[in-house]
C-alpha cells in the first residue's frame, strides 16, 4: 500500500498572501475551469466508471452548497463530472503554492481556507459566491479522511448552512478511497449520490455548539447515503463472486 505524505495542519504563510485568491474567486471561474473539465471528464468517467444518483437534487440555478465526504484529491472531479453547473471549491491553503497548480486554481475560481487558523476571509468569500447564486462545494469533514472510513463533520459546514440559509446538498462519494491505486493500474468504481437539499433558518451568529449540531445533521445524511452505496456495492460484488455463481 503506498504511503501517504503526512498532512501539514498549519500554514505559516501570512494571511495577506491569500488575498489575491479570494479577490480572483469573487470575480468568478475563468477559462481554466472549462479547460480542466474538458481534459478530465472522459478519463474520469472511463477509468473510474463514475455513476451519479440523485442529480435532480442539485438545483439548475441559484445558490446551493454541496457537502460531500472526502477520501481523495480527485473527489472534486467526481462530484462535478455529471453536473452542468460550475462547482466552486473551498480548498486547503497548502494547494496554493506550486506555480502551475496555483494558476489553475486561481483562474478556475477556487479559494483557500488557511489551515490551522481561524480564517474569516474564507467564509466571506464563500458567502459572496453564494450571493452571486453559484454552486459551492465544502467538504463536510474539513479535509481528507486518511483512514478510508468516514470521519466526523467540522462545524464550518454548519456555520455556512446557518449564516447563509443556502440549501445544503448532502453528497456521498463511494469508491474514491481506492483512487491511489492508480499507480498499480487499479481504478475503483466510483459512485456519487446527491441527497435531498437541507435548509436551516438563518442565524446571524450561531454558537459553536449550534454549528456542530447542524454539521452533524448534515453529515448524518451523508453517512446514510454512503452506507447505502456501500451496501449495494457489496451486493454487486457478492453476486459476481465464483462461489455465488456456482450456487
Amino acid at each position: 500500500m503506498p504511503e501517504m505524505k503526512p498532512q501539514v495542519y498549519r500554514d505559516e504563510r501570512p494571511a495577506e498572501y491569500f488575498d489575491q485568491f479570494h479577490e480572483s474567486a469573487r470575480k468568478g471561474a475563468g477559462w481554466t475551469y472549462t479547460v480542466a473539465r474538458l481534459v478530465v471528464t472522459l478519463p474520469t468517467i472511463l477509468l473510474y466508471r463514475v455513476t451519479a444518483e440523485g442529480r435532480k437534487n442539485v438545483p439548475r440555478r441559484g445558490a446551493a452548497v454541496l457537502a460531500p465526504n472526502h477520501f481523495s484529491q480527485a473527489d472534486h472531479f467526481f462530484v462535478g463530472v455529471y453536473l452542468w453547473r460550475k462547482v466552486r471549491f473551498m480548498a486547503k491553503s497548502q494547494l496554493f503554492g506550486p506555480p502551475f497548480l496555483t494558476y489553475i486554481l486561481k483562474v478556475g475560481g477556487a479559494f483557500p481556507v488557511r489551515r490551522g487558523h481561524r480564517d474569516e476571509k474564507a467564509f466571506e468569500t464563500a458567502y459572496e459566491i453564494l450571493r452571486q447564486g453559484e454552486l459551492l462545494l465544502i467538504y463536510a469533514e474539513g479535509g481528507r479522511s486518511r483512514s478510508k472510513e468516514l470521519g466526523t463533520a467540522k462545524p464550518g459546514i454548519g456555520r455556512i448552512a446557518l449564516e447563509s440559509g443556502a440549501p445544503i446538498i448532502p453528497t456521498a462519494i463511494h469508491g474514491s478511497a481506492g483512487v491511489r491505486g492508480w499507480k498499480k493500474l487499479r481504478f475503483p468504481k466510483v459512485t456519487v449520490a446527491y441527497g435531498e437539499p437541507l435548509t436551516f433558518p438563518v442565524e446571524a451568529e450561531p454558537s459553536r455548539e449550534r454549528q456542530h449540531e447542524v454539521a452533524d445533521q448534515i453529515f448524518a445524511r451523508v453517512r446514510e447515503l454512503y452506507e447505502g452505496l456501500a451496501t449495494r456495492s457489496e451486493e454487486r460484488a457478492g453476486s459476481r463472486s465464483p462461489d455465488r455463481a456456482q450456487a
